[in-house]
């Protein structure tokens, strides 16, 4: 075989694996993933944390609130309720994400990080120009219910 033919069987080998390798951080990263239902830090939320196309996204999914209580609005008057507040969330290392959160109460919007620690707690760091400038809230699994109407069971 010529030097030729050997580096376009490398070539043609490369091309071949290079998607598969690919993949690899990937599932290595699907392993901490923050997919998943997760209680607020102060225990009156549940966000589901999904992907959406290529990227991570978290919706409002369960509200604390008494049985007779309506359900919250966001600032133009939406149901908090299903409200996307987690959005384009991409990972940015083994055991980071990076997107934004937007405050439902105000609307506002912020940079945002997101990470599960080895006791499984996803922290949630959102921030004004770079992660420096923020501050982080700790979320838990939520092994709950949640009622109809998005009410926490």
């Amino acid at each position: 075989m010529t030097v030729f033919s050997k580096f376009r069987v490398l070539a043609i080998l490369a091309a071949i694996f290079a998607p598969v390798v690919g993949l690899q951080p990937a599932k290595a990263a699907e392993a901490g993933s923050p997919a998943g239902y997760w209680l607020t830090e102060s225990g009156d939320g549940v966000i589901e944390v999904a992907r959406c196309g290529n990227a991570l996204c978290g919706r409002i999914v369960g509200i604390g609130r008494a049985p007779e209580a309506p359900i919250p609005t966001d600032v133009h008057g939406r149901s908090q309720c299903g409200l996307t507040i987690l959005e384009d969330e991409v990972p940015t290392s083994r055991d980071t994400w990076t997107g934004s959160v937007t405050d439902p109460r105000d609307g506002s919007t912020y940079g945002a990080q997101l990470w599960v620690d080895h006791d499984d707690r996803l922290h949630v760091r959102g921030y004004l120009g770079i992660p420096l400038f923020g501050q982080t809230q700790t979320w838990t699994r939520y092994k709950g219910e949640l009622s109809e109407g998005c009410r926490l069971g």
